[in-house]
């Protein structure tokens, strides 16, 4: 966040190609604070060569997926996904996107399946971090849950 703007995913990968890599978050922590951008302090690691900007359809995220995680751009304003505890997320929320999360999987829930979503807001937030977001469940048409797959991609290497 201190060395990119506005938190959009593909600006990340960008950066990192641009730069020679990311600092590990181990030696550069994420605060979910803007800050002064320390990049020259570290050692970068493993830049990206480009990206992949994924179609929209949660079957193109989910074929994405199976290769790996995928950043996406989806909508957390809404107080249902702000304060959300656990189990599969249904509640409401539409495809103004304003957020960024990483899709780390998916899997079954009963007979409900989900994205395994991972979030930046810390350990206290949702599952340890993460989040059970309904998949397949019929909520904004092909952009899925939160458009969830309207705006995915990931870095190749």
């Amino acid at each position: 966040m201190d060395c990119e703007s506005g938190g959009i995913m593909q600006l990340g990968f960008e950066y990192s190609h641009d730069n020679g890599g990311l600092a590990k978050e181990s030696d550069y922590k994420y605060t979910a604070r803007d800050g002064t951008c320390k990049k020259s302090q570290y050692t970068h690691v493993t830049p990206a060569k480009s990206y992949k900007q994924v179609d929209v359809g949660e079957t193109y995220l989910e074929n994405a997926v199976a290769s790996g995680p995928v950043s996406v751009a989806i909508q957390a304003d809404q107080s249902a996904f702000q304060f959300y505890t656990g189990g599969v997320f249904t509640g409401s929320c539409g495809t103004s996107l304003d957020h960024g999360v990483l899709i780390v999987g998916y899997s079954n829930e009963g007979s409900s399946p989900y994205w395994i979503m991972k979030n930046s807001w810390g350990t206290g937030w949702g599952e340890d971090g993460y989040m059970k977001m309904c998949k397949n469940c019929g909520k904004n048409g092909k952009k899925g849950q939160c458009g969830v797959a309207a705006d995915g991609s990931y870095p190749t290497i």
